[in-house]
Parts: structure tokens; C-alpha cells; sequence
């Protein structure tokens, strides 16, 4: 339902989505955690985090009446949620821009 409520997507997209991105999510989060080929899992979750923040704020502009999903069900988009997200999206890049730092002080 939170997919949907982008319209972005078409219903068969949302299905597929719903069922693939969690898992998608938790690999890359376990990813970070381990530290495994962190440069490209950090600029996969950035990526991911800048998409969508990038779609939540045409959401925003658009003003679409929508639950983000972000941390569970009932949070309504606002600019609460845009400052969260986009702090966190801007701490994702600066992760990225880490990585790449060390490894290239390691090599």
C-alpha cells in the first residue's frame, strides 16, 4: 500500500517491489554492517536513500496525501519526515565518500 500511494509505479511494479525490496534492503544493510565490498554496498544504499527522498519529495510538491513507510505504517509525509530522510540520505553519501577515502589511503 505504501508503494502505491506514490503512483509511480503500476500495480504488477508494486507487487514485485513490495515483496523484493525488503529483502533487498536487509542484505544491503548486512552488508554495511560487515563491512563486506563496502565501497559499492555504500553507494548502493546511498543510491537507494537519495531515490527515495528524491520520490517522497515529488510526492511532497505534488501534494499527494501519503503514509511514507518508512519506520512502519500511519507517518504522514511532511516536512518532518523530508529532514529525516534527507539527513540520513546526506549521511549515507558522506559513508560512500568514507569508504572510497579509506580504501584509497589503503592501496
Amino acid at each position: 500500500m505504501s508503494i502505491n500511494s506514490y503512483q509511480i509505479v503500476s500495480e504488477a511494479s508494486t507487487k514485485i517491489l513490495a515483496q523484493t525490496l525488503p529483502w533487498f534492503e536487509l542484505v544491503l544493510g548486512l552488508a554495511l554492517l560487515t563491512g563486506w565490498i563496502l565501497r559499492w554496498s555504500a553507494t548502493a544504499a546511498s543510491a537507494v536513500l537519495v531515490f527515495f527522498f528524491s520520490v517522497m519529495l515529488h510526492a511532497y510538491m505534488k501534494n499527494l496525501e501519503i503514509f511514507c513507510g518508512c519506520f512502519g505504517v500511519g507517518e504522514k509525509l511532511g516536512p518532518i519526515t523530508l529532514l529525516r530522510d534527507g539527513s540520513l540520505a546526506t549521511l549515507a553519501l558522506a559513508v560512500t565518500v568514507g569508504a572510497f577515502v579509506m580504501y584509497r589511503r589503503r592501496t
